[in-house]
């Protein structure tokens, strides 16, 4: 009789090769103008499913807070509610130098998304902090992060912290610099990459979330 947890492990084997087979025969890695579209096909999933108006990408969770941070102009001295955090964040929040404080909210709320939870996704998005991180890392497709919000200026302000992100991409074919009042005086590598937002936009596909 094969067990429970057998049982499970079998099942998400099976999802991350089922993802990973559509993906590889698309030939997303073989081009700049799909490995984009993916990108973009990702966040327009979960703007849909999070009846959200904005969402970035990132590489990494911590990319994400760092965004999430930048956004709310929580930097270097400040203070927010860390009474959720856990540890890997409250050591990211020190590094950041940024401290605590139980007057002021909460920066953001964190889901980590995996096979068991993926399909009540629309749910887990629906409430009312003006921020929402997804990680998708637990999905083993690589780590992936997305940054969900209704405020234009956190949107516009985390995404400029990426480079290559939407701004950069946009000077380099546009050749003329737009949004100059929010670039950051350092930007960092926290763009995701196109594979393994192609992989987690296919997961959400197969679990019907495009609809």
């Amino acid at each position: 009789m094969i067990s429970k947890t057998s049982s499970d492990l079998s099942e998400q084997l099976f999802q991350v090769s089922f993802v990973l087979a559509r993906v590889l025969t698309s030939g997303i890695i073989m081009s700049i103008e799909k490995n984009e579209n993916e990108l973009k096909g990702l966040e327009n999933i979960l703007k849909k499913t999070s009846s959200k108006q904005y969402a970035v990408t990132f590489n990494s969770i911590s990319g994400a807070v760092i965004g999430s941070l930048w956004g709310q102009d929580i930097v270097y001295g400040e203070a927010t509610n860390q009474q959720s955090l856990d540890e890997q964040q409250e050591k990211l929040f020190k590094w950041l130098g940024i401290g605590h404080s139980s007057l002021l909210p909460e920066p953001y709320t964190l889901h980590a998304i995996n096979w068991g939870n993926i399909s009540n996704l629309q749910k887990i998005t629906h409430e009312e902090a003006h921020v929402t991180l997804l990680d998708f890392t637990k999905l083993g497709f690589g780590p992936c992060a997305v940054l969900l919000t209704n405020n234009e200026t956190i949107y516009k302000k985390s995404e400029r912290l990426k480079i290559f992100g939407a701004f950069d991409l946009r000077t380099m074919w546009t050749q003329r610099e737009t949004e100059k009042e929010i670039k950051p005086g350092l930007q960092f590598n926290f763009r995701l990459s196109p594979l393994v937002g192609a992989c987690i936009k296919m997961a959400l596909i197969k679990m019907g979330l495009n609809k």
